[in-house]
């Protein structure tokens, strides 16, 4: 008997052995990737017999994918400077012309440029000019939102929530995730884990946790590490620790440490998590950052 591992090397459609020709091309189970079917009635009438096989090996994919190292967070990197963006938001900002997140660091040498040049002010990026109301940017980021911007969707989101507009808020951040956005997913783990807009599913919780974590996400893979360990799997909980400390996330990187205290974590791997550590954050640092940091910093505290 041939196994369904064994079906996928073959170029035949494991309901009834047809091989490609010309007019027919075999398609492989996008859930399990381990067998090939020349129609979609093969498939379905394939499926009593696959079930099992495909459910386990979409699980075994699903883990592995779980716990891969995602090489930046989900804010990517600043399209100005191309340096990998900071977690921290307060560090980056959002025009509404392009919904694009830009560091603080490009902001900032855009105001010297266009006060060194006598220039209007325009977006770093796009160079729009910036919205003379708060009606004119709402507009711009609703058709940034009818546009499918994942940003643009999740900004319109959030402030759907913040107006009481639960259901809204929820269909939006839908739509985000919807195109894999990592924010969209976040967003809807906390509606699904509230019960607000949404009635309360701590499976659907996980669910968009699971995507945000996969996505880069170091809240959502912080959260995931917090469930695992509530519910005393710590081996997984420490794993989730570990990835959200690598991508710059400070929280996490206490919990490997008190982890590692507690005998949970492996000094070589608590010594990697720090390692991981602070290459995210230096990779995140530039001279022209620090000195924007500084000006709101002074700006802050003058006011």
């Amino acid at each position: 008997m041939i196994s369904d591992r064994e079906e996928a090397t073959d170029e035949v459609c494991a309901n009834c052995s047809k091989t490609p020709i010309d007019d027919i091309k075999l398609k492989i189970c996008t859930a399990c990737k381990l067998v090939k079917y020349c129609s979609v009635d093969c498939q379905k009438n394939h499926r009593p017999q696959h079930r099992k096989a495909c459910k386990k090996r979409a699980a075994e994919i699903r883990e592995d994918n779980l716990f891969i190292q995602p090489e930046e967070s989900h804010l990517g990197e600043c399209p100005i400077c191309v340096l990998p963006l900071p977690i921290d938001l307060t560090k980056s900002m959002i025009n509404t012309c392009c919904c694009k997140f830009i560091c603080l660091g490009c902001s900032y040498a855009n105001t010297l440029r266009e006060m060194e040049l006598r220039m209007g002010e325009k977006c770093p990026y796009c160079r729009a000019p910036p919205p003379k109301t708060d009606e004119e940017g709402n507009k711009n980021v609703m058709e940034r939102g009818t546009a499918n911007d994942p940003v643009a969707l999740c900004e319109i989101g959030k402030k759907c929530y913040e107006e009481g507009d639960h259901t809204g808020a929820f269909e939006t951040h839908s739509k985000a995730a919807a195109l894999g956005d990592a924010a969209g997913h976040y967003e809807l783990s906390r509606m699904y884990d509230k019960g607000i807009g949404v009635e309360r599913n701590p499976k659907k919780r996980a669910y968009h946790l699971e995507e945000a974590a996969i996505g880069g996400h170091p809240y959502a893979r912080n959260n995931l590490g917090c469930i695992e360990g509530n519910n005393e799997r710590f081996d997984r909980s420490i794993k989730h620790f570990i990835i959200a400390a690598k991508l710059g996330y400070d929280d996490a990187l206490k919990k490997v440490k008190g982890g590692f205290v507690m005998g949970l974590v492996r000094k070589e791997d608590f010594e990697a998590a720090l390692r991981g550590y602070q290459a995210a954050v230096d990779a995140t640092k530039s001279e022209q950052r620090e000195e924007a940091y500084k000006r709101v910093d002074t700006f802050m505290s003058s006011g």
